[in-house]
């Protein structure tokens, strides 16, 4: 069964959690270490979860690069996403306002996207309150003042992320006409043909398979780094 009933993009800033936050959901792992591999293009990977009423639902996740040379790639995947996690680092304020600029390019392009906003590395601020740059109230006010939502989470412990996750499938369940139920697909709607657990690095025309999660390092962040 290759059905992806709802395509989900990852955006936001390099260094900030994203391909670790999908590694803790897909495979419920945290790689530590001090090797860091930036995403090239996006990555893919797919998890079938029970939605709050018990209805089972796939979500096709696709892990963007989140250096600004790829941003013109990036486009290309969220194109056709029905859900953006739109991705900070809570100890670095430069990556909400690169969150900001995600924001606008898809209510600029993608207007029926359904925006969560998730702040990544909450673990960081826990064990040390002054790593915080970025205040969790801020962007709640700012998700709920465009029809979003606003989450915390630590790959690291994993806090959050599954409730992120099974608010997106939620959602959409309560308006089944959201649902794609797309076959197959392609970088333009739902995915490639892969389901359960799955997660490729895709570079060029082949697909590489992903070594580890971003772990170890936090690139701009002044803190010790979880991703």
């Amino acid at each position: 069964d290759t059905r992806v009933d709802i395509k989900v993009v990852l955006l936001g800033k390099e260094y900030v959690g994203k391909t670790a936050l999908v590694e803790r959901f897909l495979h419920e792992r945290f790689v530590t270490g001090h090797t860091y591999q930036s995403t090239i293009g996006a990555a893919y990977g797919s998890r079938r979860i029970n939605t709050s009423n018990n209805l089972p639902v796939v979500l096709g996740i696709w892990d963007t690069a989140g250096s600004e040379r790829y941003e013109s790639m990036a486009r290309i995947y969220y194109r056709g996403a029905g859900a953006a996690v739109i991705c900070y680092d809570i100890t670095d304020a430069v990556s909400l306002e690169r969150a900001k600029f995600w924001t606008r390019e898809l209510q600029k392009y993608e207007d029926r996207c359904k925006l969560y906003f998730c702040g990544c590395k909450r673990d960081l601020a826990e064990a040390d309150p002054t790593c915080r740059q970025v205040g969790e109230e801020e962007v709640v006010v700012f998700a709920e003042s465009i029809g979003g939502r606003a989450f915390e989470t630590s790959s690291k412990t994993g806090e959050n992320i599954d409730r992120l996750f099974r608010q997106i499938a939620d959602d959409f369940s309560a308006e089944p006409s959201l649902l794609s139920n797309t076959f197959g697909g392609s970088v333009g709607t739902a995915g490639p043909a892969n389901s359960g657990h799955s997660f490729s690095l895709h570079r060029g025309g082949g697909s590489n398979r992903i070594g580890g999660a971003r772990g170890g390092t936090g690139g701009s962040s002044r803190c010790p780094c979880s991703n």
